[in-house]
């Protein structure tokens, strides 16, 4: 009783008696520590009572640093003292001296810590890191930190890993899947913070994997050279993916994203046009326009390459333009390369061709020559017919006999498909009054 009424002084003297006949006591040094602690309150940080228990805790731990709590006391004190580095140190200190069984209660007071306002970025990166060779499974607390403080280059680096290690399994439940389009998200839009990464070996495994979503990974793939103002590169792999998608909703995708670059790339080149001849009208004057016109006259047969002022207005009109025009051939390919045994897509496409008879013409002997009759739909023999009547309509009789023969020695499936060329053959030689040809077959 008479040591609970006596004054602090008299109370830490106590104490310290006690703990220099039992150094090894840990309920004494926690009940002192405790007490110490307490009296610490409302002082600012930097008063000398504060720095004495740092000191006290630093005797307490010469014996007592296999003590988890008197460690979580210490760092809880420090951290509300704002002191980083003592602070950083002090934790690095805890988990050498701690068995690794007890890390877990380190670190979640470490990390609170390194969240806090004012921590340098990098150090809590660091720090970060090291967290997750113990946990690697908590490697999406991490990415999340560094989306908040916007290291995107740091971000795409993590996320890259965790796709490549086939054990991950994400804590919030996410699919591969669902990562890899978070990836893309993030390297399109900050293109310039991610030099560092192989954007496009990334984005490309991920189109090789994934078949069910390849028209997002493609547009965010032409996004990324759009962004770092790679305008050619992106029209490239719009032309790529356009050619290797093979459903629809992909093609659409790509397609509608695609004329939108080349329409919003097209308005910018003519605004700047516009801005640059309400210049030239406002500072050209009568006798500067008399001058160009003489070293006009003066030039005259010079090469148009050596004056030209970067104006592409028109080869961008034409290229939409042209786009446009291939788009049912585009399609048309898609739906061939998810059957390319369709002998009513190949007709289809065959129809397109109306005005190019050469390209009907290699159109046909693509698909006599692609579709299997075994795993044909449709009936094969209307592709040899409609290409005996493509030449017979252009009054070339003869390539149009010779399809008939290689018809002839063709394999079909049904009896009936090669019944049909015969009587085809038949009716082609009647309408053109070949009576004895008609009449031999």
């Amino acid at each position: 009783e008479t040591i609970k009424n006596a004054s602090p002084e008299r109370r830490n003297l106590e104490y310290e008696l006690a703990l220099k006949t039992l150094p090894g006591s840990y309920k004494l040094w926690h009940a002192y520590l405790t007490e110490r602690k307490k009296s610490t309150r409302g002082l600012p940080v930097d008063a000398p009572e504060v720095q004495a228990v740092n000191n006290t805790f630093e005797r307490a731990l010469v014996t007592m640093h296999k003590m988890p709590r008197i460690w979580l006391d210490y760092l809880s004190f420090l951290v509300d003292q704002k002191l980083i580095t003592r602070t950083r140190r002090t934790f690095d200190r805890a988990l050498a001296s701690l068995p690794i069984t007890q890390h877990p209660r380190i670190w979640r007071l470490y990390l609170t810590f390194i969240h806090q306002s004012g921590i340098p970025t990098e150090t809590a990166v660091r720090v970060y890191r090291r967290y997750l060779q113990l946990e690697p499974s908590h490697a999406e607390e991490f990415l999340a930190y560094l989306r908040t403080k916007e290291r995107w280059g740091d971000a795409a680096r993590v996320l890259a890993h965790l796709l490549d290690d086939p054990s991950f399994r994400s804590l919030e439940g996410k699919s591969k899947h669902q990562l890899w389009l978070e990836l893309c998200d993030l390297v399109t839009r900050h293109p310039e913070s991610v030099r560092g990464v192989p954007v496009e070996e990334i984005l490309r495994g991920g189109i090789r994997r994934y078949r069910d979503d390849v028209g997002r990974l493609w547009t965010a793939l032409a996004e990324y050279f759009m962004r770092r103002r790679l305008f050619e590169r992106a029209r490239d792999v719009y032309e790529e993916a356009l050619t290797s998608v093979t459903t629809v909703r992909d093609f659409s995708t790509i397609f509608d994203s695609f004329t939108q670059m080349e329409e919003g790339y097209l308005t910018l080149l003519l605004a700047q046009a516009d801005t640059k001849n309400e210049e030239e009208n406002g500072i050209v004057k009568e006798n500067d326009k008399a001058e160009k016109e003489k070293e006009d006259s003066d030039d005259e047969g010079d090469d148009f390459l050596l004056k030209d002022d970067g104006d592409d207005v028109d080869l961008r009109l034409a290229r939409l333009d042209h786009l446009m025009a291939r788009r049912p051939e585009l399609l048309s390919s898609v739906a061939l390369r998810q059957n390319p045994h369709n002998v009513i897509e190949w007709l289809k496409r065959a129809k397109l061709f109306r005005s190019n008879p050469t390209k009907q013409i290699l159109c046909f002997a693509e698909a006599v020559r692609t579709v299997d009759p075994e795993k044909a739909t449709g009936k094969p023999g209307a592709l040899w017919v409609a290409f005996a009547k493509l030449y017979e309509r252009h009054g070339d009789l003869a390539n149009a006999r010779i399809v008939f023969e290689k018809a002839f020695k063709a394999k079909f499936k049904y009896t009936d498909d090669l019944a049909v060329i015969w009587c085809e053959a038949a009716e082609f030689e009647l309408r053109n009054k070949e009576y004895r040809k008609a009449l031999t077959l």
